[in-house]
């Protein structure tokens, strides 16, 4: 039953980071389940890109506030604020990952987890 909850909660808090995403038109928004995967160190991955540093940077805040909104959570971590080329938002079981397009490409995080189920949403 708890394991279920937490399931449904991660499912939850990675659909209303997509939010957050389109509601900064963040480009090529991507879901990876990676429940399925034994090595993976999350539920769910939520990536996007952007095409400016400070474009990555609104994108971030927005999905904190969303999922603080939503759920009254904070990221256990965040990386990358500095720079804002690769910002990542742990939420231990959802981690959202917010890309200047350059980075994006030359890290390919979509090829490394190849094997997950991929949804892919549009920029509102």
């Amino acid at each position: 039953m708890v394991k279920n909850k937490i399931a449904q909660e991660s499912a939850a808090i990675s659909e209303i980071a997509v939010y957050g995403i389109q509601e900064k038109k963040g480009n090529d928004i991507v879901r990876l389940d990676l429940r399925e995967i034994h090595s993976s160190v999350a539920d769910y991955f939520v990536v996007c890109h952007a095409e400016s540093s400070n474009q990555v940077k609104a994108i971030a805040n927005s999905v904190e506030d969303e999922i603080y909104k939503a759920f009254k959570q904070d990221p256990w971590r965040k990386e990358g604020l500095i720079n804002s080329d690769w910002i990542i938002l742990d939420y231990i079981d959802v981690v959202v990952h917010i890309f200047k397009t350059d980075k994006r490409e030359f890290y390919g995080l979509e090829e490394l987890w190849g094997d997950a189920e991929m949804q892919f949403y549009k920029s509102a």
